[in-house]
């Protein structure tokens, strides 16, 4: 059976890359139907209503998945297959018709935003293995969040607080996102523990990354490499209003990690504690996800995707 005549569960973020997913759709489905795909297909409604297509999907034993949306709609999709214990997570194949505001995931596994292009990724059939971050929060109500792109805590998460507002402007809108919290966001006290090292004190921001982009293409960590089993972490330190004026050009060329106040640092876990009350935001692939102390963990080449 080729891959296109499978079955296959089409989910669709009518809102994102502000609108066009849903102007959008009726050419996608045209292109399906012409490249021979066999599909039932949602709109989802509410931020993580994806979550429960993919769980309705996998109970019909449809496990081959088309996400039509941005990098928060993957994220949902992706939290959808690890919450569930119906098939193994490797077994779940997703294919990705990127239509976001930063689209930043694909990026670095070069899948086009082209339309007709990503169609035909997801026909070819070549499978890829990614690995996955799992967070686990110290307050254990609030349950377990992954991602397959970067999280953070603090600045970086102030600034995704204040993106919703400028969406329209595209990749954008992250640079105003993090000019506006230029001014608004103070830095934090926190304690890192990794490997065999402590990190403790004033803190701009904490990213764990596994691939190379996020916020509209901004390159935070150093290294990043999704399928080595490790995390890519940096740590801002204590840096001032001014200071951050000055590197945020660094931000979006990947040289903000040789910046003297980051750290950086590979490893397959992390404990992060935030020594305040007053907890900042923390994201994950561009979603708000809460606050508090967690841990982040590896799942090594978990998740299966065409590209």
């Amino acid at each position: 059976m080729s891959t296109a005549s499978k079955k296959w569960m089409v989910i669709i973020n009518p809102t994102s890359g502000n609108g066009a997913s849903k102007r959008k759709w009726p050419k996608i489905k045209a292109l399906l139907e012409h490249h021979g795909f066999d599909f039932d297909f949602a709109f989802t409604e509410y931020s993580e209503h994806s979550k429960k297509f993919v769980q309705t999907s996998l109970n019909q034993n449809i496990t081959h998945i088309i996400c039509v949306g941005g990098d928060g709609t993957l994220h949902n999709i992706v939290n959808g297959i690890f919450s569930q214990e119906k098939v193994p997570t490797s077994q779940i194949y997703v294919g990705v018709i990127p239509i976001g505001t930063g689209n930043d995931w694909v990026k670095t596994h070069n899948i086009p935003n082209n339309i007709e292009q990503a169609i035909k990724i997801i026909k070819k059939g070549h499978v890829i293995q990614q690995d996955i971050g799992k967070i686990v929060f110290e307050d254990e109500e609030k349950g377990t969040v992954y991602f397959n792109n970067l999280a953070g805590v603090g600045f970086d998460g102030f600034v995704v607080s204040k993106v919703k507002s400028y969406k329209s402007l595209g990749a954008i809108a992250y640079l105003f996102g993090a000019l506006i919290s230029l001014f608004q966001f103070n830095n934090f006290n926190s304690t890192v523990i990794l490997n065999s090292d402590e990190v403790s004190g004033k803190t701009l921001m904490i990213l764990v990354g596994l691939c190379k982009y996020s916020g509209g293409g901004m390159q935070l960590t150093s290294n990043p490499n999704p399928f080595d089993g490790l995390l890519d972490v940096s740590i801002a330190q204590n840096l001032g209003k001014f200071e951050v004026v000055i590197v945020l050009p660094k931000l979006f060329n990947g040289k903000i990690t040789n910046y003297k106040k980051v750290k950086t640092f590979k490893t397959d876990a992390i404990n992060i504690t935030i020594t305040q009350k007053n907890k900042p935001f923390i994201q994950a692939d561009g979603e708000l996800i809460g606050s508090g102390n967690f841990k982040v963990s590896v799942v090594p080449k978990a998740f299966s995707f065409y590209a």
